[in-house]
């Protein structure tokens, strides 16, 4: 079993990422903490709590960083013309659920489950870093003690998704994704490079909801205005982001990938963009990039085998 916290910003594609990990035999889901992105992060709280009550999710949700670890950076509006005004494509959600949250912060609640569970714990996160980087300010030594880090975000070959060079989850952050990136742990970025070109059409997840439950219809009615906004990029479908970064915690044969430092340009026009030393490369002595760990950035994917192991995993119901 491999035992995860979820780190979210719910978010459509969030929301079928984490019906994913709820769902696939394979995963202990040990937590979910909310950090602010696709929405504020009153609103992506609320919305886990929404999701995890409609879809009976035992984990407990622990609402984290609701600003970037930098103070001084401007917080842009939030991208309601992808997620909806309410984070979750404006299906009827109430304005507060009736669940009680985890009395503690996300990166305690972070650092107290990794604790506890020895380098057990795989942090699978799809939002802003925000959340990682408090918990390992607050505690560096976790860094030893997590199994693994599985990130979607970032950009490396291909195009940025908010400016030129820069990926939406990471430019949301850049300061905090620069020291998840680089701290001395195992970390795994699934970025645009593969996320972009994995998409399901909306007859795919219409199909889905036909044969499915409750909560496959419920995930099929909050995509439909996100198809919507993908219809520049995408023929009548969607990228499914988060849920490859959940599909590779349980079956990184399907991605092919390189390895090196990875760096995070913090401010200027670059601000956000990700940037990776490969491996065996030699490059004059440099502070910025010396003695850095080589993390796993994916450049390549089974688009069509990680799309049917979604739908494969969210219909086992």
């Amino acid at each position: 079993m491999h035992k995860v916290i979820y780190d979210t910003d719910p978010g459509v594609d969030d929301a079928m990422a984490l019906l994913f990990l709820h769902r696939h035999p394979e995963i202990d889901l040990l937590g979910i903490t909310t950090v602010f992105g696709n929405a504020s992060v009153e609103t992506t709280t609320r919305n886990a709590l929404f999701l995890k009550r409609e879809w009976n999710i035992p984990a407990p949700v622990s609402k984290g960083a609701g600003v970037t670890i930098d103070s001084s950076r401007t917080e842009r509006p939030w991208p309601a013309m992808v997620h909806g005004d309410n984070g979750l494509g404006d299906i009827d959600v109430p304005e507060t659920i009736d669940l009680p949250l985890d009395p503690r912060p996300a990166h305690r609640f972070i650092i107290d489950t990794v604790r506890a569970n020895p380098g057990e714990v795989r942090l699978v996160a799809v939002g802003r870093m925000t959340n990682l980087a408090l918990a390992l300010k607050e505690d560096p030594e976790i860094a030893t003690l997590v199994k693994d880090v599985v990130i979607m975000g970032g950009n490396f070959y291909v195009p940025g998704n908010v400016s030129p060079v820069a990926e939406a989850n990471i430019h949301g952050d850049p300061e905090a994704a620069d020291i998840v990136m680089t701290a001395p742990w195992k970390v795994a970025v699934i970025g645009l490079d593969v996320t972009a070109i994995t998409t399901m059409s909306r007859s795919y997840l219409g199909e889905m909801a036909a044969r499915g439950d409750k909560a496959v219809k419920q995930l099929d009615a909050l995509s439909q205005s996100y198809i919507d906004f993908y219809k520049h990029a995408v023929e009548d479908g969607m990228m499914v982001h988060d849920s490859c970064a959940c599909v590779y915690a349980v079956a990184p044969e399907l991605f092919s990938s390189i390895s090196g430092a990875v760096r995070v340009v913090c401010g200027g026009i670059a601000d956000g963009q990700t940037i990776v030393k490969r491996d065996g490369r030699h490059f004059p002595p440099d502070g910025a990039w010396d003695g850095l760990p080589s993390q796993i950035v994916c450049t390549g994917i089974d688009s069509e085998k990680v799309i049917n192991l979604i739908r494969n995993t969210l219909l086992a119901a």
